[in-house]
């Protein structure tokens, strides 16, 4: 039986994950024009609490931290969707929401949808950016640069590295996926 964790640990936890994901957000905004910021806010708010919701295809910890992350997860998706993170971005997520595929639990398992969302978000950036005055927007392939950084940015903050060991175990029978070619079969 898992032990219960204590809650207001958790709560610490998650609120420290929260300002770490909109401090993150915040440097990828700089290098951009600040008109651009609360669309760089919501593409990572949006990244963040998919990813948070992705807690059950973790690999698993052993108790009593399995049960510690999923309700510091769980607590982490609740405050990016709270009032006081979304105040100033709820237009910008709304249209955000108006683009993409809503995430399923498969976002964490198909390639093509994570693919689908990345493609979206960089769309979404590029959109923003080009209701902007010509001399205000930013170069080439901007989007898909802070797009790309995001990612990295939240997976290293939430802590979700190891998703991608457990899908890579799912797939492989719970053995982990050699680089060798298999050795040729004796006569």
């Amino acid at each position: 039986m898992a032990e219960t964790p204590d809650r207001q640990k958790c709560e610490h936890l998650a609120e420290a994950k929260v300002e770490d994901i909109l401090r993150a957000a915040s440097s990828w905004a700089k290098e951009a024009p600040p008109a651009l910021t609360p669309a760089i806010l919501a593409v990572c708010v949006r990244l963040a609490e998919m990813v948070a919701d992705q807690r059950h295809y973790l690999a698993p910890l052993p108790e009593p931290q399995e049960t510690e992350r999923k309700t510091v997860l769980s607590l982490v998706a609740e405050r990016l969707r709270s009032k006081r993170v979304i105040a100033e971005i709820e237009s910008h997520l709304q249209a955000l929401a108006d683009m993409e595929l809503r995430a399923t639990g498969s976002w964490s398992l198909v390639a093509s949808a994570q693919a689908e969302w990345v493609t979206t978000a960089i769309g979404f950036l590029e959109k923003s950016a080009g209701a902007l005055p010509p001399k205000e927007r930013p170069d080439s392939y901007w989007a898909d640069d802070v797009v790309g950084g995001i990612i990295v940015s939240i997976k290293a903050i939430i802590g979700t590295d190891d998703l991608h060991v457990r899908i890579e175990s799912q797939y492989s029978g719970g053995k982990r996926a050699s680089a060798e070619p298999p050795a040729p079969d004796a006569p």
